[in-house]
């Protein structure tokens, strides 16, 4: 009840923001304005490589239509968490949002094949052909998106996850009983089981208190988020894993999107192409800049997996992808992991 009554105050509030900005407004000195305006949600702060996409991407389609359509931001903790974020999509109380699979495993369980540990290669260019042109992400995924109202325009990463403790990480072992913050996704609490760690829940928010108060262990999170949510000044150590990579998708609610011109559609769809080149640059740029932040900023420990170490952890993860076909429980999740697998080796030469 109380999270029915959250998500109409927000649709109240971005519905009452959007009817004095959509369409046709004319201001006092007679200007008109934008004839579209796109109530764009993410996940993060506006310090973060989130913003920065979503920043790029209003540059650019503001330009692309001569104003007349205009990019509203809004960053987590405006209009809720993460997941509040992806239902007041679901409901078409925001436009666009990105929306990562971390946050809405519940939601579309599908998703969470994203998740898996060891999936991916450590080669980030295959990595970013896969996002952009898998047959498992824009076929059966997408999809499992839209038969829950969202409609995925394109898959990317904000780069590698690495782990920070206050220990080296180096085998499945040293997880035992150490109390590691998750995402709230099944697959990713399952992915820590699997190591022996007591996986824990937490909101993104609230990470840092929970390492200083030692309510929590560890956690991970690309570069960038270590640095800027300064995971490193109460954690001695960071493992560089590179276990999986955060992957977001950028997407819409379908009814909006059916429901704008041709054009404006068109410069949507063009405008997110441009963005598959820009978001890898984004993510370079920033974790690079970052890590070196890291280092000068503080003492922190890093050490980084050896390729034994790494095949320790891909056996011991191995399992939770038979999980995540029996946890979806339809024929797509099978279709999904066996195509995603089988695009990443032949990519790889494998």
């Amino acid at each position: 009840m109380k999270k029915l009554s959250l998500l109409s105050f927000l649709m109240a509030f971005v519905l009452l923001a959007a009817c004095g900005n959509q369409g046709n407004t004319v201001s006092e000195a007679g200007e008109k304005g934008p004839e579209h305006v796109i109530r764009f949600v993410h996940e993060e702060q506006i310090d973060s490589v989130q913003q920065s996409y979503v920043e790029e991407f209003k540059k650019i389609i503001e330009e692309k239509s001569n104003g007349d359509v205009h990019v509203e931001i809004y960053p987590v903790g405006q209009l809720g968490d993460a997941t509040t974020q992806a239902e007041l999509l679901q409901i078409g109380a925001v436009d666009m949002a990105i929306v990562s699979p971390g946050n809405i495993g519940t939601m579309v369980p599908e998703s969470q094949a994203l998740l898996l540990h060891f999936l991916f290669s450590d080669d980030m260019q295959i990595n970013k052909q896969v996002l952009n042109e898998s047959e498992a992400l824009y076929g059966p995924m997408n999809e499992a998106f839209l038969d829950r109202r969202i409609k995925v325009l394109s898959y990317w990463t904000e780069g590698f996850n690495h782990w920070t403790a206050n220990k080296a990480l180096e085998q499945p072992s040293d997880f035992e009983g150490n109390r590691f913050r998750t995402m709230p996704s099944p697959l990713i609490v399952s992915s820590y089981e699997a190591y022996g760690a007591n996986p824990t829940p937490m909101p993104y928010e609230q990470v840092y208190s929970g390492l200083q108060l030692n309510m929590i262990d560890g956690q991970t999170n690309p570069l960038f988020a270590i640095e800027q949510m300064k995971f490193y000044e109460v954690q001695s150590n960071m493992t560089l894993s590179r276990h999986s990579l955060y992957v977001t998708t950028t997407a819409i609610n379908p009814d909006y999107y059916e429901g704008l011109p041709e054009d404006v559609q068109q410069m949507i769809d063009e405008t997110v192409e441009e963005m598959k080149d820009k978001s890898f640059e984004i993510q370079n740029e920033q974790n690079s800049e970052d890590l070196e932040t890291i280092k000068q900023e503080s003492n922190i420990e890093f050490n980084e997996l050896s390729a034994e170490q790494r095949e320790a952890f891909r056996g011991a993860s191995k399992p939770v992808r038979e999980e995540y076909v029996e946890m979806v429980g339809n024929e797509r999740a099978r279709e999904i992991i066996d195509t995603l697998e089988k695009e990443i080796q032949e990519l790889e030469g494998n």
